[in-house]
């Protein structure tokens, strides 16, 4: 026996006696370890999450596929979900633990990662996990049976996007060799006929240790995480294969190429795309500068020839840094009235003029720090910096993040030219246009560099200062909460903590108008809201987004308050210039006139899309208010009509009528003084009262007999269902708890019955969901479903929802189901509270409420003590399939 403790306990300690792995590399708080096999480790630890990520990528993607595998990377991505030797279901433990998890396929990686509540139990499951399907996941025949279909239906989602559809194309063109060429998705006959051994043979070739980055994020204990590591995947061994060597490079472009696609749609567009260097050569940054400068809007080129001249109603450039030489892009989006002639012309005309008309010093300025901004949020945010170490590692090297970084900073307005004059030539790009030279200029493009050799020595800055460990339960955001009442009846909950980097985040919400003042006004007062940000009595569009991207702000102003995400030095500058935007907004005519363009021509997308038919279909169905009320869903030609008819006067007198912050709501979460904010509120806030009193707009319930509509969209090939019923609930019924967890059982996790049964067991959907919502204040709920599918699988997939809803209320769920189902949903309310921006939310929601986290604390009671039987029993009280209202739309024959 004392034998037998002795081994026990030997076991129980082991993770602790192992030899940590040695460090390789270090930079800016993020370091690399290195195992036998070939395993490369990043520890990257936020003190301040509650919430643990991990994530690991392969080197592979699009680009390592032969011929034949088109798409095999991103199937075998779905067939790792499928389940490993130990963990033969594990979408079923990522829901039983409370996890966010996923995986991506792009051309030169695969990555899969989960974030889970930070507890050294988890960490162990997620390692243990990830180190089992690296070597030993199912990859059976009969799960490819069943996912070769919803990967095609993915697939078949895509093909409804004109605009998805004609990037690919052009990248076709862009590169006739080399496998970026091709679509990451797949082709669709590779898709529906790759064999097995194929993919397993794959799955043995790159699926493994000497092959992948393996990145540790959040808060943990560096030395336990190590042994873990350590412990799981140190015993996998180092294959003896040798990786295969890619050697295809794409030739020098020699000519314009261009591709016209003609499919159904209702917006034209018209598109140029061409080669630039790897993401690792040293070009690349003033590459990122050149696009962003052209891009920006209003200021930048492409904006001020195409939006506001009226050839577009948007404009639109990118770029992608990859391993091997990548691309840069640019488009427009027009009318449906416009000439894609003329606009193409403009487009080409703006992109060959750089090379003759050279940036000025204030563009590249205004590009850059934009960059340099967005990179500097991703430092602030541990789960997007582990995101982008992934796709840095990608590129070449996870240090490049901090090299690129660098070399963000040092780049010059010649360096920006130099590459402007060196590849936006004609005979390097692709032209596309979506409706309906006689001597050849090269481009050469560098090959990529010895990465390696020109990260040696390289030592980065210091590692951003850490926040607190913040303890989400309910009890202690309340404890931790200043509430109080200032002058124009302005509640505010303030929640001061310390942060990574001083981030804080912060929302107002107004309350505004009644149901007779608002009536017929909903386009007049969203557009009004849409010129918010457009100009005020003191500065421009332009001047208002460089005076917040200086102060490092992520800000959004509409009719219904203002969100904010900046740091401490910035929040009182910020606010004010929120308060100005809200205050004294100017209404330029122009600016007026371009917003009801895009509006228009976002509005006119959507006259041929089966998704917003489908929804708008349901949603005029079940909530039949009166044409003019507030809450009337207007049809998508009501919207097109309401928006040529609404003028610059009708938005000007919203926001001089109705508009005012008396009784707003105000919450902020982060690193700030809250004495210092409250007083800074009252004083941009105080006298800016309402013009006419507030009342608020019930929602009402409206009993709705079964519906079935179907709307024929061709040439769309996904098709959509979307199915509802209204119920007669607010979210103190007693039933709301037993209800809200009946559909997490129904259809709100990936392993809830709806998807179970259509996408996992029968293959006929990429995505199929149901939600639940029910008001605070008024006798209206609703619940709906979801479907998106192949329009000849229409018949299955609406069979399967109403057998399935049928089986739920006859047998209702196992003892298992529940719980699984209970822990899940718990845990995923608890990670909610760990995002600042949804704690936000959620405290100015409770604000308008009188509601605090006590509320929280005794649905979770609820909601823990529910049986089957009573799960059951509320469902029958409340869903009647009979009445189910149900929408499609798609090409169906």
């Amino acid at each position: 026996m004392k034998r037998l403790f002795a081994l026990l306990l030997l076991g129980f300690l082991a993770p602790a006696l192992v030899a940590a792995p040695p460090k390789v590399a270090e930079l800016e708080g993020v370091a690399e370890y290195r195992l036998a096999n070939g395993l490369r480790v990043l520890l990257a630890p936020d003190a301040s999450a509650d919430t643990v990520t991990v994530h690991i990528t392969y080197l592979v993607g699009s680009r390592h596929e032969g011929y034949g595998e088109k798409g095999m990377a991103h199937l075998l991505e779905h067939m790792l979900f499928k389940g490993s030797k130990r963990h033969p279901d594990v979408k079923q433990e990522f829901t039983r633990r409370g996890a966010r998890w996923n995986g991506t396929t792009s051309y030169d990686r695969t990555n899969y990662f989960e974030t889970l509540p930070a507890t050294e139990g988890n960490l162990d499951w997620a390692l243990g996990m990830e180190a089992d399907r690296m070597v030993n996941s199912l990859v059976r025949k009969e799960d490819l049976d069943s996912e070769m279909s919803v990967v095609r239906n993915e697939f078949e989602m895509g093909e409804n996007s004109a605009g998805g559809v004609l990037f690919q194309r052009m990248q076709r063109l862009a590169y006739a060799w080399h496998n970026y060429g091709n679509a990451i998705i797949g082709a669709r006959s590779d898709i529906e006929a790759v064999p097995i051994d194929r993919l397993q043979a794959f799955y043995r070739t790159w699926y493994q240790p000497d092959n992948a980055l393996l990145i540790v994020g959040g808060r943990f204990d560096a030395a336990r995480a190590l042994a873990l590591v350590e412990r799981h995947f140190a015993p996998l061994p180092r294959p003896a294969r040798a990786l295969p060597a890619l050697y295809t490079a794409e030739p020098v472009q020699d000519g314009e190429r261009t591709v016209t696609l003609r499919r159904v749609g209702d917006t034209p567009l018209v598109a140029a795309m061409y080669r630039v260097p790897s993401g690792a050569h040293p070009d690349y940054p003033a590459v990122d500068v050149l696009v962003e400068a052209l891009r920006v809007a209003p200021q930048g080129r492409l904006h001020q020839a195409l939006v506001q001249k009226g050839l577009a109603s948007q404009s639109w450039a990118g770029e992608r840094a990859l391993r091997d030489p990548g691309v840069m892009y640019f488009g427009a989006a027009l009318p449906k009235d416009g000439a894609p002639e003329a606009t193409r012309s403009a487009l080409l005309t703006v992109l060959d003029g750089v090379r003759t008309e050279p940036l000025r010093a204030d563009e590249m300025e205004r590009a850059r720090t934009s960059l340099l901004n967005q990179m500097e949020k991703m430092q602030l945010d541990g789960r997007q910096l582990v995101s982008a170490l992934s796709e840095f590692e990608a590129v070449g090297d996870w240090r490049l993040f901090f090299l690129y970084r660098d070399r963000l900073r040092a780049v010059s307005l010649a360096d920006v030219q130099r590459v402007a004059e060196a590849y936006l030539r004609p005979a390097n790009r692709v032209v596309g246009t979506f409706l309906p030279t006689p001597q050849p200029e090269r481009a050469e493009i560098p090959a990529t560099p010895d990465l390696q050799a020109t990260l040696s020595g390289y030592k980065g800055a210091a590692a951003l200062a850490a926040g607190e460990a913040f303890d989400p339960s309910p009890k202690n955001i309340d404890a931790r909460v200043e509430r109080r009442t200032l002058a124009n009846g302005i509640r505010t909950a303030l929640l001061p903590k310390s942060t990574r980097g001083g981030k804080v985040v912060a929302q107002l919400s107004l309350n505004w108008g009644d149901e007779k003042s608002k009536a017929g006004r909903s386009t007049a007062c969203g557009l009004a809201g849409g010129m918010l940000l457009r100009g005020t009595e003191k500065r421009s569009r332009a001047e208002l987004r460089d005076a917040f991207d200086r102060l490092k702000a992520t800000v959004s102003v509409t009719a219904d308050g203002a969100s904010i995400e900046t740091q401490r030095p910035y929040l009182d500058e910020a606010l004010r210039l929120v308060a100005e935007a809200l205050r004294r907004p100017s209404f330029p005519a122009a600016e007026f006139e371009e917003l009801k363009r895009a509006s228009l021509s976002s509005a006119e997308t959507q006259r041929s899309d089966p998704s917003a038919i489908a929804a708008e279909q349901l949603q005029r169905y079940l909530t039949p208010y009166p044409k003019g009320h507030w809450l009337y869903v207007q049809s998508v030609e009501e919207r097109i009509a309401a928006l040529k008819s609404t003028t610059l006067a009708d938005a000007r007198r919203c926001h001089a009528d109705l508009m005012g912050a008396t009784g707003a709501d105000f919450a902020a979460v982060g690193d700030f003084d809250a004495k210092a904010l409250a007083a800074l509120l009252e004083q941009l806030f105080g006298d800016w009262r309402n013009p006419s009193p507030y009342a608020r707009i019930p929602t009402r319930y409206f009993d709705r007999p079964a519906l079935e509509r179907e709307v024929r969209t061709p040439d769309k090939a996904n098709a959509v269902l979307r199915a509802g019923l209204s119920l007669k609930m607010r979210d103190d019924h007693p039933d709301f708890p037993a209800v809200v967890l009946a559909n997490h059982l129904l259809g709100g996790a990936s392993s809830a019955r709806l998807p179970q049964r259509i996408r996992e067991k029968e293959g006929l959907s990429y995505s199929t969901y149901s939600w639940f919502s029910a008001s605070q204040l008024d006798e209206a709920a609703s619940f709906n479903v979801s479907a998106i599918f192949a329009p000849q699988n229409k018949a299955r997939v609406e069979s399967a929802v109403r057998e399935e809803l049928s089986r739920a209320l006859e047998e209702g769920f196992t003892a298992e189901e529940v719980e699984t189902a209970r822990r899940g949903l718990l845990e995923a309310r608890r990670l909610a509270r760990t995002n600042d921006g949804s704690l936000t939310g959620r405290l100015a929601v409770y604000l308008f409420l009188d509601r605090t986290f006590a509320w929280d604390v005794d649905f979770e009671r609820r909601i823990a003590a529910l049986t089957p039987a009573e799960v059951q029993a509320a469902l029958k009280r409340h869903l009647d399939p009979a009445k189910l209202a149900v929408s499609k739309a798609g090409d169906f024959k």
